[in-house]
């Protein structure tokens, strides 16, 4: 349970790192990507008024697979479509406690190739 405990306090550490001087406001919105062991969610966040502007998850999109590269990048090209529909082109990314690579930056990289611009 203690080592269960440090993991958590970590990875909170980390977090708050990585969410030092980012906020979204309503023309530059925060890209906000969470990801478990099954799925990955992605929003794009309005700080300023606390509104969650758009969501996306890998749920509604193959619900019956876990988190591939694939899926990832599937997520990132219709976080992008959806904020384009929102009227938004540029946000800020934040990658929460995780290391930009792997199925992260491949939802990124999808998300730019969209059209959204960090």
């Amino acid at each position: 349970m203690k080592e269960l405990q440090l993991k958590r306090q970590r990875q909170n550490l980390r977090r708050h790192r990585a969410r030092g001087g980012i906020i979204g406001t309503s023309g530059k919105p925060r890209l906000s990507v969470f990801r478990s062991n099954r799925y990955v969610y992605c929003q794009l966040i309005d700080d300023l008024n606390g509104v969650t502007m758009v969501g996306v998850h890998s749920k509604s999109i193959a619900p019956e697979k876990n988190v591939n590269t694939e899926v990832a990048r599937t997520v990132g090209t219709t976080i992008a479509e959806r904020a384009q529909e929102q009227g938004v082109k540029r946000v800020v990314f934040d990658r929460g406690s995780h290391q930009y690579e792997g199925n992260l930056a491949a939802l990124a990289d999808a998300a730019r190739e969209a059209g959204l611009k960090f």
